[in-house]
């Protein structure tokens, strides 16, 4: 009788455990094309009692899955999505650059106004003319200003962006989490959890996408994330990833200086901040676009139009249109013009002469009478050349460094015009050429700056002005690994010499420690190491956004040799046109003060209608090579601005190639993975078919076995 009755549980086991392998079975078929679901499979053992098999029983249902396939899977997925991230935003980039030969394209636009300088030179009397290049100078500025406006604009919807993206993630994090719960939980229970897995299988891919995740299984089924910097992401209690998007954009916003907020793990903090950190993932792609890909298109362009900015300036201020101009607006700004001085080198001198409405002289001088030698203050010279002009028929001339720190001139009268005359001695007539100024910045008697032409100096004539203050200043791009010579370095603004400055730098002090030296030290001064293209350059800002000079010691290099300079940042999106200018074209410097030896009793200066020696020289420099400094991945080289033009509109159109080749090769490589796994992981109906009728076989099998069975009892009923 207990033979019998072994049999029927050993039998009904069997039955049981074929009954679950079905329901196995039935799900897999079920979810064939069930994305991200594994195939499971069963696994039985034998019973045994006493040494006695007693049945069967199922000892567990395990997924199907190649787990170091899936971790490199998910590494791949970074990759793929640190790419396709930014395919939207660089295909707008290519539809604002265009082609170097489209119309619209800035490359087109400067050849427009190089030929519009050279058609002046013709006629340089005709306002029709003049009013053309004002047109063609306005559009390549607007082009400028538009071209700025949408790579900030991305930058600032990149950020955003990356908030939503920080967002989500943590809702996966969470989901995650809860999921190791679930699993440890049930596991302990003896429950199936292949469900519960491959639901935290699906996030672990959706996490990928976000960010370069690494992992481990712990033996209670627990998963572990972390970053490849090694940052807990998913454990006992995951810490919350905060980003704050920023409010505005502008060329000078950087994450370097503390303007955009980091992606922080746990505590806002410093320490906390992964943005550099980044490897892959649609984070590190928002991320590169935001602080490197945009930022260096816009140095590209700051530099284009800085560079655009100080030659055609260089030109434009050796002249002044006929018969002289009644006022000059200077652009360069002086902190301390009671201390700073100017120093005419060698021989050289500026005449200031007078004319009448024919152009006719009617008085002149020069800057090393007016000033008493070659040395002065600036605001002597303003002083000194006010009281010469009231002395010589503008009775109510002021001559001033005015409320900005601009250097000033206003004749007050409309009978009179005054120009300027660079010349190699001071002798009326001397051959003409720019004078060299050397500027004290700091006045301690030593030369901190070198500039070519009175006039361009104080910058009296623009053509192009972009208003800005002159409070940041920004190096040379430098190799990461540059070290400091030993300096001291003075740091002015209005209000006279900084507190913390003199500063004295160390020998060998990197970048970072020297930006970190001065924020510390100096008031309202921030410095930053900011990334340009494969290096960087070091920062110095005003935190009040007040002009200021930083100097260094008589003897010391440093500044020298990293070509500390008033920035080309922001110049593209402020550039414009004089205002007086634009509203006048008349006022387009066409032809310089000359000199006619048969003039009067021992010669005299005059202005010519008809000169078009200064407009003449803007079309040459307009389409000769000039030299372009090292700015956003550009090399320094020298080309003409519509050729460098085209070279920044066909280096970011192989950003956005590279990006699209690279990515579609990336693709191929995770689908390719994706298949490999798919064919361990995925559902195989044949083998599942096949399955199928094995186990219903061994089902009916073990029926058979039961009926037979409850025969035998009830024969055996029937005997006893």
């Amino acid at each position: 009788m207990g033979s019998i009755t072994q049999a029927l549980r050993t039998a009904q086991s069997g039955l049981l455990v074929n009954q679950q392998t079905l329901n196995v079975v039935a799900n897999n078929i079920a979810n064939v094309n069930t994305e991200g679901y594994s195939r499971r499979n069963t696994f039985n053992e034998s019973q045994v009692v006493n040494g006695i098999g007693v049945g069967v029983r199922m000892s567990a249902i395990r997924r199907d899955v190649d787990e170091g396939l899936m971790k490199s899977i998910r590494i791949e997925l970074g990759e793929l999505h640190a790419m396709t991230v930014k395919d939207n935003y660089l295909s707008r980039t290519q539809d604002m650059f265009g082609s170097p030969e489209g119309d619209s394209s800035i490359a087109h636009l400067l050849e427009e106004f190089a030929s519009s300088m050279e058609t002046l030179t013709l006629s340089p009397e005709k306002s029709v003319n003049k009013s053309e290049v004002i047109r063609r100078a306005q559009d390549a500025i607007f082009k400028f200003q538009d071209m700025s406006a949408t790579i900030q604009d991305l930058r600032a919807e990149a950020d955003i962006r990356l908030a939503e993206k920080v967002t989500e993630m943590n809702k996966v994090i969470q989901t995650i989490d809860q999921l190791n719960n679930d699993i440890v939980f049930n596991t302990a229970r003896g429950h199936d959890v292949t469900d519960l897995r491959d639901q935290r299988d699906n996030s672990l891919d959706l996490m990928a996408k976000y960010i370069d995740i690494r992992y481990f299984l712990r033996t209670d089924g627990d998963a572990v994330v972390f970053s490849s910097g090694g940052r807990t992401l998913v454990d006992t209690i995951p810490p919350e990833i905060t980003h704050t998007a920023v409010s505005s954009m502008a060329s000078t916003t950087t994450h370097s200086e503390g303007d955009i907020s980091g992606i922080y793990v746990g505590n806002p903090e410093t320490r906390n901040d992964i943005t550099n950190e980044l490897v892959q993932g649609e984070l590190k792609g928002l991320v590169e676009l935001r602080d490197k890909t945009l930022p260096d298109m816009q140095a590209q362009l700051d530099e284009l139009a800085a560079r655009l900015r100080d030659t055609v300036n260089q030109e434009h201020n050796r002249g002044v249109f006929f018969p002289g101009a009644q006022s000059y607006a200077g652009s360069k700004v002086f902190v301390r013009p009671t201390e700073q001085t100017l120093t005419f080198s060698g021989n050289s001198d500026t005449t200031v002469a007078i004319f009448d409405s024919n152009g006719d002289q009617t008085a002149s001088t020069t800057m090393r009478t007016l000033i008493g030698g070659s040395n002065s203050t600036i605001s002597n010279a303003a002083a000194v050349l006010q009281t010469w002009l009231r002395a010589n028929g503008a009775s109510s001339a002021t001559a001033a460094i005015n409320g900005s720190g601009k250097f000033d001139i206003n004749l007050n009268t409309t009978l009179l015009n005054l120009s300027f005359r660079d010349e190699i001695a001071t002798a009326n007539g001397s051959e003409l050429a720019d004078v060299t100024i050397n500027f004290d910045a700091n006045g301690d008697a030593v030369t901190d700056e070198v500039h070519l032409g009175f006039s361009k100096f104080l910058g009296l004539n623009d053509f192009f002005v972009d208003n800005l203050a002159e409070n940041i200043h920004d190096s040379n791009v430098l190799v990461s690994s540059f070290v400091t010579s030993a300096s001291t370095l003075t740091f002015r603004d209005s209000s006279g010499t900084l507190t913390g400055s003199p500063l004295t730098v160390p020998a060998n002090t990197s970048m970072t420690d020297l930006a970190t030296l001065i924020t510390n030290s100096v008031t309202n001064i921030s410095a930053s190491v900011i990334t340009d293209g494969a290096g960087v350059r070091l920062r110095i800002s005003h935190d009040g956004g007040k002009s200021m000079t930083v100097t260094q010691a008589n003897g010391n290099t440093f500044l020298t040799d990293i070509g500390m300079h008033k920035t080309s940042t922001r110049v593209a999106s402020a550039l414009n046109i004089r205002s007086d200018i634009a509203n006048e074209p008349g006022k387009i410097s066409t032809g310089s003060v000359l000199w006619d030896s048969n003039k009067g009793s021992a010669g005299e200066y005059f202005m010519s209608r008809g000169d078009n020696s200064v407009v003449e020289a803007i079309s040459k420099v307009l389409t000769t090579a000039n030299k372009f400094d090292t700015a956003g991945g550009l090399a320094t080289v020298s080309e003409t601005f519509s050729a460098y033009s085209a070279t920044i509109i066909t280096m970011n159109a192989q950003i956005t190639d590279t990006n699209e080749v690279s990515g579609n090769r990336q693709r191929s490589l995770t689908e390719s993975l994706q298949l490999k796994s798919d064919s361990v992981r995925g559902v195989n109906l044949d083998e599942e078919m096949s399955n199928l009728i094995v186990f219903e076989q061994a089902f009916n099998a073990s029926a058979r076995v039961i009926a037979v069975v409850q025969r035998m009892l009830e024969v055996l009923e029937e005997v006893l």
